[in-house]
């Protein structure tokens, strides 16, 4: 050990980097990045780090535009009947009523493969192309076909166009639809099939090697201090689940040179994460093989639990290292991980849904750091059965008893988390607070 991590090590985290400061310096180091050569000459506007693909619009939930998009035609491409019934010129049927109606000779064929001529309909379904010739449509109700002699007797008089939907009505050809970076759901799906793709561009997925470490970690049964591998484990899932591509790698143990070949093996990856041995121990050796490699950008930061987190650069490639405790991994995971992967694709990270609920128990905190304090809620019971007060929340957020950032049944079994700010010295019982619904946010 050299005199510089000696020191470090006896220093411990006298200084800890406040939570959007360190989001900075690492967003502000990526954007320094020289990416040229990591990018495919596809030409693409390099609105995503990751480069770009043209894939099927079936395939393309959840995935970020490349380019803007506009219609390549219009929606409906065709004049379209409206409902069901018949389509008719409404010149012919001015004047027509129930006491009086206008007699029209029915054509042959249904929808468009009918011509309508002078006194003359044919029948049309809702989404039927309209007959040529034709410029409304009578509804069904309206009519009383006389099948013997081939003719409609029409009950309404309409004006030229009703019931029809014109060419465009949805959509109009040229019509602008998305901006580069918005993130496709199933309904932008079915509209850019309607508005003429069958393929879209968009941002490459993340990928991200997954790095877990410890020479007391086992994937099988465990034996006396040794430990099951969990934490590589939950962070590989939470990158495909935030839509990044995860190499789920196996544990490397607690030695300088065999962190740095795992480190150096994933660097043509788009993001490297270690799980474990980040803090200041004589086994959290990540940090110097971090700053070794490259540049350690942050290394501790005001966030509870999980304040030994390292943060570094290692030729262009973010190298992320994750603090051994599963809490403190898993939080970490979502204040700096998630951010990277959306910032990677050229997004920028959406807000967790959130509940309003009654804090039960006082949340402590010390002032310049961020906690993150796992809660369940509950329905509350109104006072003897009245409404709510209006603003007053329905639910109830209880502190986990269990609390420790090594206990990752406080985080399965929990239903969020509520954020107590760096500059608040803990949150009072009482208080109405905005529980964190994390896991399931993409």
């Amino acid at each position: 050990m050299d005199g510089a991590d000696s020191e470090r090590r006896e220093a411990g985290f006298k200084v800890r980097t406040p939570v959007d400061e360190a989001r900075r310096e690492l967003r502000e180091a990526l954007e320094g990045r020289d990416d040229a050569d990591r990018r495919p000459d596809d030409g693409s506007d390099g609105s995503a780090a990751t480069g770009t693909e043209t894939i099927d619009v079936e395939r393309a939930d959840g995935r970020v535009l490349a380019a803007p998009v506009t219609a390549a035609r219009s929606v409906p491409h065709y004049e379209r009947a409206a409902m069901d019934g018949y389509a008719v010129r409404a010149a012919d049927t001015f004047g027509a009523s129930e006491r009086s109606p206008e007699v029209l000779r029915i054509a042959e064929g249904i929808g468009d493969d009918a011509d309508i001529g002078p006194e003359t309909t044919a029948r049309v379904h809702t989404g039927s192309a309209l007959p040529e010739g034709a410029d409304a449509v009578v509804m069904i109700e309206r009519v009383e076909e006389l099948e013997s002699v081939g003719e409609l007797e029409v009950a309404d008089a309409v004006a030229e166009g009703e019931n029809v939907a014109p060419v465009g009505e949805d959509v109009e050809e040229g019509q602008h639809l998305y901006d580069a970076g918005h993130r496709l759901r199933p309904s932008d799906l079915g509209l850019l099939r309607s508005a003429g793709y069958a393929r879209v561009a968009v941002a490459q997925r993340p990928t991200v090697g997954v790095i877990p470490t410890g020479e007391e970690l086992v994937a099988g049964d465990p034996g006396p201090g040794e430990v099951i591998e969990t934490n590589g484990l939950t962070v590989s899932r939470l990158v495909e689940r935030w839509g990044g591509r995860a190499t789920y790698r196996d544990v490397v143990t607690d030695d300088p040179e065999s962190l740095r070949v795992a480190i150096q093996r994933d660097l043509a990856k788009d993001v490297v994460v270690t799980t474990g041995g980040s803090s200041v121990g004589e086994r959290d050796l990540l940090p110097e093989v971090i700053d070794d490699l490259g540049d350690v950008i942050v290394h501790g930061v005001g966030l509870k639990p999980g304040h030994p987190v390292c943060l570094g650069l290692v030729e262009e490639t973010p190298v992320l290292a994750l603090p051994g405790y599963p809490v403190a991994c898993i939080v970490n995971a979502v204040q700096f991980l998630r951010p990277v992967l959306r910032w990677l694709e050229g997004t920028e990270p959406d807000p967790h849904p959130t509940t309003h609920a009654r804090l039960e128990r006082k949340i402590p905190s010390e002032p310049g750091t961020r906690t993150f304090a796992r809660v369940r809620l509950e329905d509350r019971d109104p006072d003897d059965g009245e409404a709510f007060a209006p603003g007053e929340p329905r639910y109830a957020a209880t502190p986990t008893r269990a609390s420790g950032s090594g206990v990752l049944s406080s985080v399965a079994l929990a239903d969020g988390w509520v954020v107590v700010d760096d500059d608040r010295e803990g949150i009072p019982a009482g208080e109405t607070v905005a529980v964190e619904n994390w896991e399931p946010n993409a």
